[in-house]
């Protein structure tokens, strides 16, 4: 079985503050700039439409209001949840267009409810430039959600957010790993007194983006699956400044593509979200195309034969309409047509244990003239193919030998589902870290983080960049 991705757009600008007095955030646009740079044919994908937005009117907030735009998110996310709830009972890979990263409230409380439903956790992948950890416990005030999203749906912050439909963290603190941020985040602290595990840029580019993948994959070992969570301000403004809060010190599209395949690579990834690109800022399209580039090339392994998890593949097999009485049967069968699997084959949506669809390459398969994982050729589920001309760290050109995206161990995405060990869907829970979410979200006692040292300046563009702009989600 394969699972078909299904593009929705959620265009709401709601959880940042306006640029300018006479302006709104620019990222309601980003789902349109994106399909214009053909992102839904060049996946064949399934158009799963839009969600629109409420409209963007902060009124006469003020600091101390709580946070902005409070209500429209709430029922905005709740929305958003269903939509994104029904495209994976339809066993699809949903693939959301922000907006900003507030929309992670809607596919939090998303997987809250999936979790619930299949008897176990559901984790997150927060790949973003900043921790968005802002919260009551360590701000003198809150007002912009993009700002709060992973504190939120953590647990911490006002309850109209925090908690709705009563579902209180959507995350718990042991099921979530942020990567990408910067070694001097503001909040950086918090996330570690929170027992919250981090790779920031340095350590990831020091491990390389592919052990980086393996290593979340590690982390989330005894969730269900997992969610991810992608704000392209990750990427250094010197390759994408198009953005809100271009922060130096970031990664490159070969890095971020490498890193995204080697995340979908797998089963347990139920999706994955892209936020706070601003087509404001990309007045001839350039940047969208690259973001586009990126992101067919790092999806390629979710329509890999047997990426369903089994858990929701048993799901999705209890929603299916039951088979034909034999009573019903045509007394003559028709004879199998050219290129049909013939009597005993599985039908349309039902595939056997460990099946794969016709043709389907083994893991690693690699295009022609191709040495290893690091690039695919046609029909191959090999991850972390690199586009011609891409560079940076990590990064394989066409016939380079770089190392596969997983390590040894890991499932890939041609896997049977049989083969996955049973542990990954047990509901066990890991031992439980200094200052988590379960019923104390304080932020005390934490020891300071080990400096990390950056590396050198080879490949990396933040020593091209001196673009920065006040976050508007501060």
């Amino acid at each position: 079985m394969m699972r078909r991705i299904a593009v929705l757009d959620a265009p709401s600008n709601l959880g940042l503050r306006p640029p300018t007095f006479t302006s709104v955030p620019g990222c309601a646009k980003a789902p349109g700039a994106l399909r214009d740079q053909g992102l839904l044919p060049r996946l064949r994908a399934r158009d799963a439409g839009c969600l629109t937005s409420p409209r963007y009117d902060a009124g006469d907030w003020r600091p101390g209001d709580g946070v902005c735009h409070a209500r429209e998110i709430a029922d905005y996310s709740a929305a958003l949840a269903d939509r994104i709830g029904a495209l994976i009972d339809r066993s699809e890979f949903p693939v959301v267009l922000g907006g900003d990263c507030s929309i992670l409230l809607g596919s939090a409380l998303a997987m809250h409810r999936l979790g619930e439903a299949v008897g176990g956790r559901i984790g997150l992948v927060f790949v973003d430039g900043h921790s968005d950890f802002r919260h009551p416990g360590n701000a003198s005030y809150v007002g912009a959600a993009a700002g709060e999203a992973l504190a939120l749906v953590t647990g911490r912050g006002q309850a109209d957010l925090a908690a709705i439909e009563g579902r209180r963290p959507y995350f718990r603190d042991i099921d979530v790993v942020v990567l990408g941020i910067r070694s001097h985040d503001e909040y950086r602290l918090d996330l570690q007194a929170a027992g919250i595990i981090t790779r920031p840029v340095p350590t990831l580019r020091a491990e390389g983006a592919a052990r980086s993948a393996q290593w979340a994959h590690e982390q989330l070992a005894d969730c269900a699956g997992y969610w991810v969570h992608v704000d392209v301000d990750v990427l250094d403004p010197a390759v994408m400044p198009a953005v809100d809060a271009p922060e130096p010190g970031g990664i490159a599209f070969a890095e971020l593509e490498i890193l995204l395949a080697g995340l979908v690579d797998t089963p347990h990834c139920l999706g994955v979200e892209l936020t706070v690109f601003d087509p404001d800022y990309d007045p001839d399209g350039a940047y969208a195309a690259e973001i586009v580039n990126t992101v067919v090339a790092g999806l390629r392994p979710v329509t890999a034969p047997g990426s369903v998890p089994p858990r929701l593949r048993a799901r999705a097999e209890r929603a299916a309409p039951a088979p034909r009485h034999p009573t019903d049967r045509p007394a003559t069968p028709p004879a199998p047509g050219p290129g049909s699997s013939g009597p005993g084959s599985p039908g349309p949506g039902l595939l056997g244990a460990g099946s794969a669809g016709p043709g389907s390459p083994g893991a690693g398969s690699a295009g022609p003239g191709s040495s290893g994982l690091g690039s695919a050729g046609p029909g191959s589920s090999g991850a972390g193919s690199a586009g011609p001309g891409l560079a940076g760290l990590g990064s394989a050109g066409p016939g380079s030998s770089a190392p596969g995206l997983l390590g040894p161990g890991a499932e890939t995405a041609g896997s049977p589902a049989e083969q996955l060990t049973q542990s990954t869907f047990d509901d066990q829970d890991r031992p439980e870290k200094a200052g988590s979410n379960d019923g104390n979200p304080a932020q005390d006692g934490h020891d300071p983080v080990a400096d990390e040292s950056d590396l050198d300046g080879t490949g990396d563009p933040a020593e091209e960049s001196s673009v920065r702009r006040p976050h508007p989600a501060a």
